[in-house]
């Protein structure tokens, strides 16, 4: 990674370095010299999520585009998924998406997609770094009969709607499914209910009110306690949460139980293994996956592999090996032959074309795996020294790995996008776990904090 993009893009706190309305500026500039080409005036789609900042940073980029004689295309609050896909489907020649996605408001972001709909890699990140930094993108600039327009696509999410409606089986129907779900005051809260509404649901939203502040505030992904009480008391038959900017889903069957990203996998993984649509008969998850997803892989004869945290890594592996299904713990799940990154929606999709091919409800087709106990304590920290060069902290983790043996596992690792050490511990139960993770975890703080 470079100075500016970590495993998501560029991330920060809203008008702090980076995410400055300057530096939206010069990203938009750089992103546009970089896609221009002779004879040819390059479209650019624009889309962010519900933070009262997306304004300010809309506008900056807009205006960085337009200099270099790029057009802008605004699509709105529109779900990360569904820039990508309106970037590939109106043929622009890159998408860029202002958010922080799980994060609280206060924070804000921008990644880039590829006119494919796929997240730059790396070398294009790093070859925009190098343009802001040379400071020389004033003599880049063209003359002003020569500057670009930006307007707006007030289809947008009427487009995605359709698409999304069609990754879910003609032949099957959602009348009569009463289905909960939670928008996390974030970019899903009119596409979701519409979809599901348009698939013949009876549809109940919660956090569907953004008023650019609350975006992630105890709702969402990562905290669907809410939901799972709404799905018991509405008796609905299953409920899903979104987070900020729709990328993750995370699902609560009828009797309230949450189901993690990995026990999404298992069940979608073993309905697609029985129609013959799992390619390579291979699931790529990442190293934070519960040690349960790969011992129910094993009993269902599918392939895993695992590599490090981030949904670009995911996604290179499934292309690298030709799988079709991949993802995160977190609820980031990529199916291939449907779209080109993850998306909530067409997960809950997913989850919900198994249940009806299959006429069970998800308790029972969440009994495909079995979740191991597993603690994940995040600690803030100053800086970001290498791990293996603190003793302590390495004395600690490997007397933690030696107590547990072949009963669990540990994992300390950075988080890409915050200044923050995630420890995940995986134990045989609940109270080792605990303890394991807090004796990690206060050497961490004793050294980082």
């Amino acid at each position: 990674m470079g100075e500016l993009f970590g495993t998501d893009g560029v991330r920060g706190v809203a008008n702090e370095y980076p995410m400055t309305a300057e530096m939206a500026l010069n990203i938009g500039r750089a992103t546009a010299h970089l896609f221009k080409r002779k004879g040819h005036t390059p479209r650019i789609i624009i889309g962010k999520d519900t933070r009262i900042s997306g304004y300010m940073l809309e506008n900056a980029l807009v205006s960085g585009i337009c200099s270099m004689g790029v057009n802008a295309l605004l699509v709105g609050p529109l779900p990360t998924p569904g820039i990508a896909f309106t970037t590939n489907s109106m043929r622009a020649d890159a998408g860029i998406v202002i958010s922080a996605s799980h994060n609280p408001f206060q924070d804000n972001g921008i990644k880039i997609f590829s006119h494919e709909g796929l997240k730059l890699p790396d070398e294009k990140e790093l070859e925009i770094e190098k343009l802001i930094f040379s400071n020389k993108m004033h003599t880049l600039h063209p003359s002003a009969n020569e500057l670009g327009k930006a307007s707006r696509i007030d289809d947008a999410r009427g487009r995605y709607i359709v698409f999304l409606k069609n990754t879910f089986p003609k032949e099957l129907t959602l009348e009569g499914t009463k289905i909960v779900l939670d928008c996390a005051y974030g970019a899903t809260y009119r596409v979701a209910p519409d979809t599901f509404f348009e698939l013949g649901a009876d549809v109940i939203s919660l956090f569907d009110e953004p008023n650019g502040e609350n975006i992630n505030a105890n709702c969402g992904s990562q905290h669907p306690e809410t939901l799972a009480e709404e799905v018991i008391k509405n008796k609905a038959d299953v409920g899903f949460a979104f987070d900020g900017d729709g990328d993750r889903c995370i699902a609560v069957d009828e009797n309230g139980v949450v189901l993690t990203g990995d026990q999404i996998m298992a069940i979608c993984a073993k309905e697609m293994k029985k129609e013959g649509t799992l390619n390579n008969n291979l699931v790529v998850c990442t190293v934070m996956s519960n040690i349960g997803l790969g011992i129910s892989l094993k009993k269902l004869g599918i392939e895993q592999e695992a590599t490090k945290v981030g949904d670009r890594y995911v996604l290179e592996e499934m292309q690298a090996k030709g799988s079709v299904i991949g993802g995160e713990e977190s609820g980031h799940i990529i199916f291939l032959n449907h779209h080109t990154t993850g998306d909530g929606i067409i997960t809950a999709l997913q989850v919900l074309a198994a249940m009806k091919k299959s006429q069970r409800p998800l308790s029972e087709l969440a009994q495909v795996m079995k979740v191991f106990p597993q603690k994940l304590i995040n600690v803030d920290v100053k800086s970001k020294p290498e791990l293996s060069s603190i003793p302590e902290v390495q004395r600690v983790i490997k007397g933690v790995e030696g107590r547990l043996g072949d009963k669990g596992r540990v994992l300390v690792r950075y988080s890409g996008t915050q200044n923050m050490c995630r420890v995940m511990v995986e134990g045989p139960s609940d109270e080792e776990t605990e303890k394991y993770c807090r004796q990690i975890v206060d050497v961490i703080r004793k050294k980082l904090c």
